[in-house]
């Protein structure tokens, strides 16, 4: 009915409503208790970089497994394959030691004829001890070379200019030595089916080049007979190191091992007379 300008409906029942459901009144909901689990905290040792798996324990895949497992990190890129070999991930897992893994791994290369650094590396070859010790023979042996050439000339009151070839000639030699040697020797025992990883070599190359250091520092002596004598035990104790540690490994290559071991031998001990021959022989 109408009344005035507005429009009233009865009270009544139209099709097609929904009817009005009356309160219910307040409702209790009960939550079950929930069986939560908890977690140890992390034994990860202070100084270790958690986020990244250690390096696989099998010698002979040691640097491709790093290109193909994956790598959990903020800062690793999507790519995989070999692709990674260029992002900082990758290597993450060769520099996770610290000051005590160092400093025993140096120990035992003053100590060639224990014949037992690759079994102390073979859980976790590392990159972070041969780099420093190859930056440090670096600068050690431009100073102390840089050192002895002027004191050596100002005791015979001739004129001394420095040599900056004596720092890139040291870098070169170094850098060089402990990548190349370590790459050529992983292809041979390759050819010869021989166990091998290409990141245990230049671990073991690295810090077999670390008894280079004290002797750079003993040469200010101005006796070359005492130069000699120790340039020539600093690569016996290099050259037995590597050879001993790399034996055991080598065996498996046939009747052909020992020729390998000679050649690893020879060559760590020319290294030392290369070292004699431009850093510790002092001309004026």
């Amino acid at each position: 009915m109408m009344s005035g300008n507005y429009t009233s409906i009865d009270n009544q029942k139209v099709s097609g409503s929904v009817p009005a459901v009356s309160d219910p009144g307040h409702v209790t909901v009960k939550f079950a208790d929930s069986n939560l689990q908890t977690f140890p905290p992390s034994q990860v040792p202070k100084g270790k970089i958690s986020s990244n798996p250690k390096p696989p324990r099998d010698a002979d895949d040691t640097f491709s497994n790093t290109f193909s497992k994956p790598v959990t990190g903020a800062d690793e890129s999507p790519s995989g394959g070999w692709f990674r070999a260029f992002s900082v991930a990758a290597y993450k897992p060769y520099f996770d030691v610290d000051t005590s893994d160092v400093l025993e791994r140096i120990k035992e290369s003053l100590f060639p004829f224990k014949g037992s650094f690759t079994e102390m590396i073979s859980d976790n070859p590392d990159l972070y001890g041969p780099f420093w010790i190859c930056t440090t023979l670096i600068f050690v042996a431009a100073s102390i070379g840089t050192f002895v050439t002027y004191v050596a000339h100002k005791l015979q009151d001739k004129e001394w200019n420095y040599d900056i070839n004596l720092v890139t000639w040291s870098a070169g030699l170094f850098y060089g030595y402990v990548t190349v040697v370590p790459l050529g020797l992983y292809v041979i025992l390759k050819y010869f089916s021989a166990p091998s990883g290409l990141v245990q070599l230049f671990c073991l190359y690295g810090y077999s080049l670390f008894v280079f250091i004290p002797a750079l520092c003993l040469s200010v002596v101005p006796m070359e007979i005492f130069r000699w004598a120790v340039a020539g035990v600093a690569g016996l104790m290099s050259a037995t190191f590597v050879a001993l540690n790399l034996k055991a490994h080598i065996a498996s290559a046939g009747e052909r091992w020992f020729l390998i071991v000679a050649a690893i031998f020879l060559l760590q001990v020319a290294l030392a007379f290369v070292l004699k021959i431009y850093l510790f022989t002092i001309t004026v």
